[in-house]
């Protein structure tokens, strides 16, 4: 890839609003979605980004859509308005968070993924009906195309279809993708078996680069039969908002910039500078409230 050129991602799935609810008893309001969050922190690190999502004609649509103008990332609205979906954060005294959601998936207009130099999907776009269904048909499309996905499932049980249906659409998305995260949690909703055998198992379906985030503990990345482990730097938390999907966004800003999508294996040394950009990146959104990646002069300086 030419340097005179930016890397262009479509990212698709929910856009929504995070309404944190605080041990303090305050309240506060930001753009989120894990599709949103990777967009946007692709975007903040000078990725090209297209973010195909659904938002409503209202007051959090309206939020939503200055967040992304002022991080760069380009909209791609799928239909009609309908409200914009929310969700509410209840951060705990460990500053872990836990949700509740009001939401809709129907996507009818999605882009085509031709001319991306990625396609990443995830969460509940890719795998709560009826929605779902036309994100694994595009990226059916791009598979064939030849064009790299990243895969996050980021399983929510309380929205997730059936245990068999929400295993056999995430099998599915692994084994086209190029890229694979998987969280601690992720894991346990999919199998009761340990959390490496299964990331093992999906990466044996068709992922070349994936990796296993256990929250603020080290992070392995795999790739064929190279494994290391990552440690997670320690500062101080004021929420898990958005973490993982900086993790994710930076791991793909990494890959695009270094023209390393498309690659079909990585050294120990490779997978380590990549993960520990990731690291550096989560570290830094989780030391301020709500999902803020950092933007790319900020990583540097980190």
């Amino acid at each position: 890839m030419s340097d005179a050129r930016t890397p262009r991602a479509l990212v698709i799935g929910e856009a929504l609003v995070d309404v944190t609810r605080r041990a303090d008893g305050t309240v506060a309001e930001h753009p989120g979605g894990s599709p949103l969050n990777v967009a946007v922190t692709m975007a903040r690190q000078g990725i090209g980004v297209t973010l195909a999502t659904h938002l409503g004609d209202d007051h959090f649509g309206d939020l939503v859509r200055a967040h992304l103008s002022e991080s760069g990332v380009t909209l791609h609205e799928t239909g009609p308005a309908s409200p914009t979906a929310s969700a509410t954060a209840t951060i705990g005294a460990d500053g872990a968070a836990t949700y509740e959601f009001d939401l809709r998936w129907e996507p009818e207009q999605l882009p085509d993924p031709d001319g991306f130099d990625l396609v990443h999907v995830g969460s509940i776009g890719a795998w709560m009906p009826p929605g779902a269904e036309a994100v694994t048909d595009l990226v059916r499309r791009a598979h064939a195309l030849g064009v790299p996905v990243g895969f996050d499932p980021n399983v929510r049980p309380a929205l997730a279809p059936a245990p068999d249906e929400l295993r056999r659409r995430v099998r599915e998305l692994a084994s086209l993708s190029r890229i694979l995260k998987l969280s601690d949690e992720d894991a346990e909703a999919l199998t009761d078996t340990d959390p490496v055998t299964v990331l093992s198992e999906l990466a044996g379906d068709g992922p070349t680069l994936a990796a296993l985030t256990r929250g603020g503990q080290s992070v392995t990345l795999r790739s064929g039969d190279t494994r290391i482990d990552v440690p997670v730097p320690r500062v101080g938390v004021a929420d898990t908002i958005g973490a993982g999907d900086t993790w994710m966004g930076t791991l793909l800003a990494e890959l695009l910039r270094r023209d390393w999508q498309s690659r079909t294996a990585f050294t120990s040394d490779e997978l380590r500078e990549l993960g520990e950009a990731a690291a550096a990146a989560a570290a830094i959104n989780v030391s301020r409230p709500g999902a803020d990646p950092p933007w790319r002069h900020e990583l540097i300086a980190y």
